[in-house]
């Protein structure tokens, strides 16, 4: 059994947004030699997420209004986390969407059924924010 681990960073220059991280992941599987096994992939902040979903631009903004009307930004005062921060409805909204996915490797490759890729979503950007990519296999 091998395993590898590596740290992936981002920095999303909005308050929001969604990175497919597909790309990402195929070259930690190639750096790692496994070609049967599980990758595991997890948001190592508290106000981000990472999911696996289509690459479709007009589900990406239904996701964001979706997630605006069932945790708004604003008004601050709602959300009895803001004391020191504005980022109640962040942590909501990374609930919601997830913290990590598992994905089986088959033949050295994302077992990913049709139109599945891999995303990392933030909800409180403008600073850099790591997430883990673990891979375990032969």
């Amino acid at each position: 059994m091998k395993h590898y681990r590596k740290e992936l960073w981002f920095n999303v220059p909005n308050r929001r947004g969604f990175i497919n991280i597909t790309p990402e992941l195929d070259k930690c599987i190639r750096e790692s030699g496994i070609k049967e096994g599980l990758l595991l992939c997890n948001a190592m902040h508290i106000t981000a997420s990472v999911f696996i979903n289509d690459d479709e631009s007009g589900l990406h903004r239904d996701f964001e209004r979706w997630l605006e009307k069932l945790a708004p930004e604003k008004p601050y005062s709602q959300y009895d986390h803001n004391g020191y921060e504005d980022n109640g409805d962040a942590h909501l909204k990374r609930t919601v969407m997830g913290r990590e996915i598992v994905v089986a490797i088959t033949e050295g490759q994302l077992d990913f059924g049709p139109w599945e890729q891999a995303f990392y979503g933030e909800f409180d950007g403008l600073r850099k924010k790591r997430v883990l990519v673990k891979i375990i296999g032969v």
